[in-house]
């Protein structure tokens, strides 16, 4: 039987997720590749991967996915590394640089404009580079890896999970697993969600915890505690209910706003046979 092929972030807060199948025995029955959350989506899009760490934008976007349960790559608090950075304040913005590397921020920022910030601005796909964005734009929008290494003290900058939460008193839901529907043919997928449960439980040991932060300071040039704390207190890994109703109204509001169409109705993997949830 071939293996599952994973398609993965290849950002820090996605390493607890990942903890069985970098430091497990999983390598026969996987296939990992590493990529950005756009692209990651798109190689679920396309069949060249079975299974992706996907950005929850794409829900809304990629046909017949199936989400694995319970494991998310989530806020309840300011996150620190999806930001909105500005040489003005926010409501002198009217132009915006968007990291290409996202899909689920890129359309948050357009909800927080489009409800609360004050309606439409001019937006432009960019790589993730913060004076290249500011040089013709107001505001560049950073996630991932290049968001948490910015010195925040020489912009204006928002914190977009922070923003949702106090606005709304929901959860932010930035990304999960899901799986084509079609690539669970002839595969025997009946423990494929306990996996990847089992694997985030075992990244979020406090001696993992440790590992990673430790493997991952010189890599982004900050300090083991800080990366520590950052996967401890910003990231919450479970799509739990609360989690799932923050995702439920992010994807209306963003329907409503235009951001992206209509997302299909929750539809969970079960170990033996697939349900629809609502």
């Amino acid at each position: 039987m071939k293996p599952f092929r994973i398609s993965a972030i290849s950002y820090l807060n996605t390493a607890p997720l990942l903890w069985d199948f970098a430091h497990g025995d999983r390598g026969s029955e996987f296939e990992i590749t590493y990529t950005i959350p756009s692209l990651c989506a798109a190689s679920l899009e396309d069949g060249s991967a079975d299974i992706g760490i996907i950005p929850a934008a794409a829900y809304a976007i990629v046909p017949d996915l199936l989400i694995l349960p319970d494991v998310a790559i989530a806020a309840r608090q300011a996150v620190r590394s999806i930001l909105l950075v500005s040489k003005v304040p926010r409501d002198e913005i009217r132009t915006v640089a968007l990291d290409r590397s996202s899909l689920t921020s890129v359309a948050l920022v357009k909800v927080l404009f489009a409800r609360w910030w004050g309606g439409e601005r001019m937006y432009e796909t960019m790589p993730p580079d913060v004076e290249t964005m500011l040089r013709n734009h107001d505001a560049g929008l950073l996630i991932g890896d290049p968001a948490l290494q910015l010195d925040r003290s020489a912009y204006y900058s928002y914190d977009l999970a922070e923003e949702w939460i106090e606005l709304t008193g929901r959860p932010f839901v930035f990304a999960f697993w899901a799986t084509r529907r079609a690539a669970l043919k002839d595969k025997d997928y009946r423990d494929l969600a306990t996996i990847f449960q089992q694997s985030r439980d075992h990244g979020l040991l406090p001696p993992n915890l440790r590992r990673i932060a430790q493997d991952w300071a010189p890599r982004l040039a900050l300090p083991a505690t800080v990366i520590r704390r950052y996967l401890e207190e910003s990231i919450y890994y479970f799509l739990d209910a609360a989690s799932l109703a923050g995702l439920s109204l992010f994807y209306r509001y963003a329907t409503e706003c235009g951001a992206l169409p209509r997302a299909p109705e929750f539809r969970f993997l079960e170990p033996t046979k697939v349900t629809l949830v609502s």
